[in-house]
């Protein structure tokens, strides 16, 4: 399929699987015309960019699921490169919760004051 359709099937726009393909997470072929030709697989791989994508990875993250799903795996993280990303992510994802509990717990007190003061 050339780029357009692929775009279409995909949800996303032609410039981003260009994007893709600059940062080598996709890989298309050339027809004698030098257009750009997706076989099917690629768009299961777009998608997992994509999902990648909105669950805040970056483009150097996503590239070992790329490669899991690449190797013939049905899905892109049970490979130990990208359980290594997922394991990372994982303690980053826990920090911002320590540090969001620690906000919470600090306004919630700030309330708390503000309450006691207001009570005659």
């Amino acid at each position: 399929m050339l780029i357009g359709e692929l775009a279409e099937r995909a949800g996303t726009s032609p410039r981003t699987l260009r994007y893709y393909e600059e940062h080598g997470l996709i890989h298309p072929s050339r027809d004698a015309n030098g257009y750009r030709q997706y076989d099917d697989g690629e768009l299961r791989v777009v998608h997992e960019i994509r999902a990648l994508l909105a669950d805040g990875y970056g483009v150097d993250d996503i590239k070992p699921f790329v490669a899991c799903l690449r190797a013939g795996n049905s899905s892109g993280h049970v490979c130990p490169d990208s359980a290594a990303v997922l394991r990372r992510r994982l303690a980053e994802v826990d920090g911002f919760l320590d540090q969001l509990t620690a906000v919470r717990h600090r306004l919630q007190t700030q309330l708390e004051e503000i309450k006691c003061q207001m009570t005659p």
